[in-house]
């Protein structure tokens, strides 16, 4: 075992004492422990044997897990969760058993809803679909939006002009497209219209044909928003609405429309409600231990 998978393993296990002999390993600690680390083990020699190797990524996942949750991946699961192939040469995939979810669910629905709390790459997770399915062809054009909510701030104090000031709550998806797209091409598909940034309320009169349409932060819309936004769809398009309905920066008078849309149209067969959750965090492993932190707070204070 490499040098560094060893000390991610031995951080996540603190109270086990590691002893190197030769080509053996040898812990030593609480049998609940070693009975948890054998389990993850054997998970790990299991997924190197069928996908070839284990980065440290997917180490730092399966570590994450609960011991009962952890499940090696196979070849067939391993080549499905590609998405595609950065500028960069980077190879873009779902790293997790929810995003794995949530591309499938993409696939084979027209309208995937994404919830989960931050970290869990909902954004950047659509932007790859939205991507990857006009490199194939199969829409001719991006619309990313997002409701310009302001979060304690005024947009009317903001300096500069309209798109100055709505560009900071579009700036996650300007991110995202960095990370899989030139910047030549991100500019020239910018300056074409095939991938428009824009905020929610400019989506309103418009009918859209073969369009990956996807609405980001949708705890942000009302309920009448939402409705506006998924009836722009046209022929041969598709939409994913990602949220957090745990963060909601709308006023007092104007509740979410998030959870009422999803319970009025989660029983519509070509429409997905997928769940994300804690161990679908991908962004530093203190973001996790700060999700539980407030998830428990709330839950003490809820009861």
């Amino acid at each position: 075992m490499k040098n560094q998978k060893f000390a991610l393993l031995k951080a996540a296990y603190p109270e086990v004492r590691f002893v190197a002999r030769g080509n053996s390993l040898i812990a030593i600690g609480e049998q609940q422990k070693l009975e948890a680390l054998s389990l993850l083990i054997q998970s790990i020699l299991k997924e190197i044997e069928s996908v070839g190797h284990l980065p440290n990524a997917r180490l730092r996942e399966l570590l994450s897990m609960p011991p009962e949750r952890i499940k090696p991946r196979s070849k067939e699961e391993y080549q499905a969760s590609f998405i595609l192939k950065g500028h960069d040469g980077k190879i873009i995939r779902a790293r997790t058993q929810g995003q794995q979810a949530f591309l499938k669910a993409a696939e084979e629905n027209d309208i995937t809803f994404a919830i989960g709390p931050a970290g869990t790459g909902k954004t950047f997770m659509a932007v790859a679909i939205a991507l990857r399915a006009l490199k194939q062809k199969k829409v001719k054009k991006i619309i990313l939006a997002r409701p310009a909510v302001e979060a304690g701030e005024n947009l009317g104090f903001l300096p500069g002009d309209l798109k100055e000031k709505v560009d900071p709550y579009l700036r996650p998806f300007y991110d995202a497209l960095e990370e899989m797209l030139s910047s030549e091409r991100l500019k020239a598909y910018m300056e074409q219209q095939i991938i428009e940034i824009v905020p929610l309320a400019f989506m309103r009169g418009r009918s859209l044909n073969q369009c990956f349409m996807l609405l980001d932060e949708a705890q942000n819309a009302t309920l009448l928003q939402l409705k506006m936004f998924l009836t722009r769809m046209g022929m041969h398009s598709k939409a994913i609405i990602t949220g957090d309905p745990t963060q909601i920066d709308l006023p007092a008078e104007k509740p979410s429309g998030l959870l009422k849309t999803i319970e009025l149209l989660k029983n519509i067969k070509g429409i997905a409600v997928v769940h994300l959750h804690e161990s679908d965090v991908v962004r530093h492993p203190l973001v996790k231990a700060i999700i539980a932190a407030y998830e428990e707070d709330s839950k003490r204070h809820a009861s």
